[in-house]
């Protein structure tokens, strides 16, 4: 028989507990989980949770967070897009390390969102928002360093994108955790991701993404030291890659790639494989590069580098890692500053 203390007694525990005035000792914690339903996480982290288990039977606060949910427009739909849309520009001009804040929240109210939306004509329009802006967190969590957010943001973007019944999203997510693999030394296993994520795409893909996805194989195969492979990849992104300077694909719009772009992929994946070509493609890529690009234009002077050095021109070099040091100072990359670190190293 287990024993308690007194009605009087207990009262006061409970302001207490309450209050984080008195912690719950084993005995009453048994008997709390037992009788409200709670887990030890909300017993002993969250002091409000036996509150709110004594006063509530919690479907009150459900219904109110489905009800919300169902009233989810597609005009808050597009709001939300709009919030990743002002963050992808700011993160393309300034830099990912001042929007971890605004990032993690934008994506909370998005789960939110989608955990309590109950019929598929509402979930699909959130996950779809969701999986925007999960991969894109995903980039900015490996720009800044954070490798695994990096890949659970991946992870949840591929769910989201499932949930929308949208391949071109799951593709995307997929083809830029490959990034996560390459760079954490495992290249050849992230050539296979890539292509994995050219088979989801499958053939509702844009020529643009279908364009991207190739130049992502490229340049993964060149790290890889799959030099024919790598080159083939190449051809046939350029093949599929619609004419004309528009660079901004309408059904997907985190990709960005006309042919100025691609010349400057074309260079970074002959750099990596020591190729003489890649110097006079990525000088091509940095005549027209957009100077709103500062994480892209940090990365193109590190492959000139790197196409310099291939060649033995150490002054050249240095030259370009000191404006990529300036540039990737500008925006916070962790991933560039390493890159860069590893570029000097060979001077």
């Amino acid at each position: 028989m287990l024993t308690v203390a007194s009605t009087a007694s207990l009262r006061v525990y409970v302001s207490e507990w309450e209050n984080g005035k008195r912690s719950i000792s084993e005995r009453y914690a048994r008997i709390l989980r037992a009788l409200l339903g709670i887990t030890d996480e909300e017993l002993h982290g969250r002091p409000t949770a036996l509150i709110e288990a004594v006063q509530s039977d919690g479907y009150d606060d459900l219904v109110t967070r489905i009800d919300a949910a169902r009233s989810v427009s597609l005009t808050m739909v597009q709001t939300f897009m709009d919030q990743t849309e002002l963050l992808r520009t700011v993160d393309r001009q300034m830099g990912a390390t001042s929007l971890i804040d605004q990032m993690t929240g934008h994506l909370s109210t998005l789960e939110d969102a989608l955990t309590f939306a109950v019929l598929p004509d509402t979930r699909r329009p959130v996950a779809r928002a969701l999986a925007g802006a999960a991969t894109l967190a995903a980039w900015q969590a490996l720009d800044v360093g954070a490798v695994e957010r990096a890949w659970r943001h991946y992870e949840l973007g591929k769910r989201a994108a499932k949930e929308a019944d949208e391949p071109m999203y799951l593709a995307h997510a997929t083809a830029e955790q490959a990034y996560v693999l390459c760079d954490a030394g495992r290249p050849a296993i992230a050539v296979q991701l890539v292509r994995d994520a050219q088979r989801v795409g499958g053939k509702t893909m844009s020529p643009r993404l279908q364009a991207w996805l190739y130049a992502a194989e490229a340049e993964i195969c060149a790290k890889a030291g799959f030099a024919d492979d790598c080159r083939r990849a190449l051809d046939t992104a350029v093949r599929l890659l619609p004419p004309g300077e528009e660079a901004r694909d309408p059904d997907m719009l985190s990709i960005f790639l006309n042919h100025r772009h691609l010349s400057r992929w074309r260079g970074n994946a002959l750099a990596l494989l020591g190729d003489d070509d890649a110097v006079e493609s990525l000088y091509v890529a940095l005549e027209s590069a957009d100077s709103t690009f500062v994480r892209a234009t940090a990365g193109l002077r590190c492959d000139l580098a790197q196409a310099h050095l291939a060649r033995g021109e150490y002054d050249q070099a240095h030259e370009h890692l000191r404006q990529a040091r300036l540039l990737a100072s500008r925006t916070g990359s962790v991933r560039h500053r390493r890159r860069i670190e590893q570029l000097t190293q060979q001077l």
